[in-house]
């Protein structure tokens, strides 16, 4: 072959692989820049403002905000046990500027109302399982009542009002698997929410609450209410003096519930990636950890797929307990 022509055809694939490497490199800045999150941001919460995943969702808006230099709005959509907040964020453009804060509510709702209009698994995508909480039973700080033996003594005939966070939540399933393991009287009252929940209990317009941790924390350590008993499996470090169901009479019982935050399932895995990675980072802080602790929480650093997982299975498992106690809520 000719000497030019050699320079000409080394020359071209040069050009050639020059070509395609800045092809792939502005690919991957697309995604890369797909990934970020350039306008503002609106966490969803399925509850209203004072109760556990409120709160949460309002700790984590604020670090996001500060991250990402976006503004960040946390807007209450209560209602069904989260189902209205969540319907409207499966109807979500997912562009990355809608999230949905939830609790262990979300896999228990398709076991418990006879039609959702969404699908928990198909329309949704897991993000990020901040980590795990128990519920404590509370009652008003001037009752008479100080654990669950006093609950037995205090309702043979004549059932005890229970309030809970709302028909279909943990608690509601918890106070139901409660009432039946420690052999309880009563009758649920059920609330828009934790923080009404806990509310409602300190006014002294309901015997007893069971609310999450993290919703009973401000007014326990407000001294106007008082923690008869945790679901945890063993007792909860801010409240050593509260024994658990376990201790009280009910072996084996146990009941916690995650929070965690999903995505449209129309938003890209690249964005997705990108919250999770940025949610690692903040919840990995030790001043986050901290906080987390203090409000009762067990962190956790799953993956996104771990987390698909759990709710998957908690929605298998859920379906049991509620056949089990023959509970329905619509």
């Amino acid at each position: 072959m000719p000497r030019v022509l050699q320079r000409f055809s080394w020359w071209w694939l040069a050009a050639a692989i020059a070509a395609c490497m800045a092809a792939g490199l502005w690919l991957g800045s697309s995604s890369m820049a797909a990934a970020r999150f350039d306008k503002p941001m609106t966490i969803v919460v399925t509850f209203p403002p004072g109760g556990g995943t409120d709160l949460l969702a309002r700790k984590l808006g604020a670090a996001l905000q500060q991250r990402t230099g976006q503004t960040v709005v946390v807007e209450n959509r209560p209602g069904a046990s989260g189902n209205i907040g969540a319907r409207h964020v499966a109807e979500a453009v997912g562009d990355g500027s809608t999230w949905l804060m939830v609790n262990s509510s979300f896999a228990i709702n398709p076991a418990v109302y006879r039609q959702l209009d969404f699908d928990p698994l198909r329309d949704f995508k897991a993000v990020f399982n901040v980590g795990t909480i128990a519920s404590v039973l509370v009652v008003p700080q001037a009752s008479e009542l100080h654990t669950l033996a006093d609950v037995r003594a205090s309702a043979p005939l004549q059932p005890l009002p229970f309030a809970s966070c709302g028909n279909g939540t943990p608690q509601h399933l918890a106070g139901e698997m409660l009432a039946q393991a420690a052999q309880l009287h009563w009758q649920h009252v059920p609330y828009k929410g934790c923080g009404p929940a806990i509310t409602a209990v300190a006014a002294g317009q309901v015997a007893m609450g069971m609310v999450t941790a993290s919703s009973a924390a401000p007014l326990i350590e407000a001294g106007r209410v008082r923690a008869i008993a945790v679901t945890a499996p063993q007792r909860l470090e801010q409240w050593p003096q509260v024994a658990t169901v376990a201790e009280q009479g009910a072996a084996g019982f146990s009941v916690e519930q995650w929070h965690g935050l999903l995505a449209p399932a129309a938003t890209s895995d690249a964005v997705v990636q990108r919250m999770h990675a940025l949610l690692a980072q903040i919840l990995a802080e030790p001043a986050m950890q901290q906080w987390l602790r203090d409000q009762g929480y067990t962190p956790l650093q799953q993956s996104a797929a771990e987390f698909g997982q759990v709710i998957a299975s908690d929605i298998d498992r859920y379906a049991a307990v509620a056949q089990q106690l023959g509970l329905r809520v619509d």
